[in-house]
């Protein structure tokens, strides 16, 4: 019987692999049109302040290409995605923005010239120091930290989902399958909270877990048939 397995060289030559899905200056710019029709002055201040604070900071290169690509398209698509779902929330909206600010370019969270609950927020999902401390330990102090605050939630459950979208393949398998390891042990608990305390976000709670679903589970399938059950994980 013929090979019905498709042969690389055609694949990639009728495919196109993106190195970038969306533009960050036509983000930038919805998000800025947005928040000022909607008066959301802590969202335009964060945009030009994470632009700044970011830049010359550039995204992980996908496994297919050499493209250093800006990093402020992450903060960029996951405000894009929360405006999707019609999150138009000023303080939710900014720290989204800053999330990543204080853990990438050395600012204090306390040191943000934004809003006290802004400040809270981006601290609450900012990774730290841990000594004293195993990996596994602050991982579950610094979720449970999360938990405890709705809009801290959200940011971090786009963080991942953005993470997942863009990044995954361009982990080593170890790290991938750590990644997904963390996602369904300590994210997707996120989301059934959300959706069972907090009904504003239902919509969202279930696009975002389509979205990461439909993706882990492509992942789980990934791997497993490249590492049949002897053979371990490199």
């Amino acid at each position: 019987m013929a090979s019905t397995k498709p042969d690389r060289k055609q694949m990639l030559g009728s495919w196109k692999i993106r190195d970038q899905y969306f533009s960050d200056v036509h983000m930038f710019t919805r998000v800025k049109t947005v928040a000022e029709l909607r008066n959301l002055k802590q969202t335009y201040r964060a945009l030009y302040y994470m632009k700044e604070k970011h830049s010359g900071q550039t995204r992980k290169a996908m496994k297919y290409s050499d493209a250093m690509l800006p990093y402020i398209i992450h903060p960029l698509m996951m405000a894009c995605h929360a405006l999707s779902m019609n999150l138009l929330d000023d303080e939710l909206l900014a720290a989204i923005l800053l999330h990543d600010v204080c853990e990438d370019c050395s600012v204090a969270a306390e040191d943000l010239p934004f809003s006290p609950e802004v400040r809270r927020i981006v601290d609450l999902v900012t990774k730290k120091d841990h000594p004293g401390l195993t990996k596994e330990e602050y991982t579950r102090e610094y979720y449970q930290g999360i938990s405890g605050d709705p809009r801290a939630m959200v940011v971090k459950i786009l963080d991942r989902c953005n993470n997942v979208s863009t990044m995954a393949l361009s982990f080593s398998d170890q790290k991938l399958n750590e990644y997904i390891q963390e996602t369904e042990d300590h994210v997707m608990p996120l989301l059934k909270k959300l959706k069972q305390e907090e009904p504003e976000y239902h919509n969202a709670v279930f696009l975002i877990k389509y979205q990461l679903l439909s993706l882990l589970e492509s992942l789980k399938v990934m791997l497993l048939e490249k590492y049949p059950e002897e053979e371990p994980l490199p």
